[in-house]
C-alpha cells in the first residue's frame, strides 16, 4: 500500500495503513496533531517537528514515518531490538530490510498466522483471539557477538521468520532473552517454544510462500 503524506511547515508524515496495528500512541501521546475524529487526521504543525517525530519514533509497527523540511529522515537506533508483544506480533526496530524491501526502521511482524499482509502484523491476532505470552523463557540459540548492523527479514516458505544480523530479543517489558546473529522466529502461532521456531508449522500443515 502506498503511504499517504501529511506535509507541514517544518515536517512531513507519512502513514501506511496497511501497517497499522491500532496502538494508538500516537493519538494518546500527541491528540492535536493525530487525531482518527479530524480531517486530515494527521495535522503536523499543530505541534513542534520535534515532538512529532518523538510521537512517530514509537509507532511500533512503522505505519508511521516522517521527513524533515531538509530531507532528514529518521535514523536506525544503534541497537537492533526485537520486542514480543502480548497476545500480539514481534516488534523489531533497527537497521531492518524485510524481503527485498527499502529500509526500515521499525515493523510489526506477525506471529499468529492470520495476517492477511505477511509478513506485517495486520491486527488479525485480536479477532483471531490469539494468546500468547510476551514474557516467555524459551530454550535460547547460543548468544551472538554484536547488536548493531543491518538485519534482514525473510519467510521461510511454509515456515519461521528468518532473522540474519544482530538483534537483541527481549520480552514485551524489555527483559532480554537473547542476542543472536540468526533466528528463526515462530510464524504459525503454534511453536512450544515462542517466540522461536520449533517445527510445529510441519504439524498444523502451515501455509504461506513469498510470492
Amino acid at each position: 500500500m502506498k503511504r499517504k503524506e501529511y506535509s507541514g511547515q517544518d515536517i512531513a508524515v507519512t502513514f501506511d495503513l496497511g501497517r497499522c496495528i491500532h496502538s494508538r500512541n500516537c493519538y494518546l501521546q500527541l491528540p492535536d496533531v493525530f487525531d482518527p475524529s479530524n480531517r486530515p487526521w494527521v495535522q503536523p504543525d499543530k505541534a513542534t517537528a520535534a515532538d512529532v517525530m518523538a510521537v512517530v519514533r514509537n509507532c511500533p509497527s512503522g505505519a508511521l514515518a516522517f521527513r524533515r523540511g531538509d530531507g532528514t529522515e529518521e535514523a536506525p537506533p544503534r541497537i537492533n531490538r526485537l520486542a514480543i508483544l502480548e497476545n500480539g506480533p514481534l516488534v523489531l526496530a533497527g537497521d531492518v530490510c524485510v524481503e527485498d524491501g527499502d529500509a526500515q526502521t521499525r515493523v510489526a511482524l506477525c506471529r499468529c498466522g492470520r495476517s492477511k499482509n505477511k509478513p506485517y502484523c495486520d491486527h488479525s491476532h485480536v479477532e483471531a483471539e490469539f494468546s500468547t505470552t510476551g514474557e516467555p523463557s524459551p530454550k535460547t540459540p547460543p548468544d551472538g557477538d554484536g547488536q548493531g548492523g543491518a538485519v534482514r527479514v525473510d519467510r521461510v516458505a511454509d515456515g519461521p521468520l528468518k532473522i540474519d544480523g544482530n538483534v537483541e530479543i527481549c520480552t514485551g517489558t524489555g527483559k532480554r532473552i537473547a542476542t543472536v546473529g540468526k533466528a528463526f522466529m515462530c510464524r504459525c502461532g503454534a511453536s512450544k517454544n515462542k517466540p522461536f521456531c520449533d517445527g510445529s508449522h510441519k504439524g498444523i500443515d502451515f501455509k504461506d510462500a513469498p510470492s
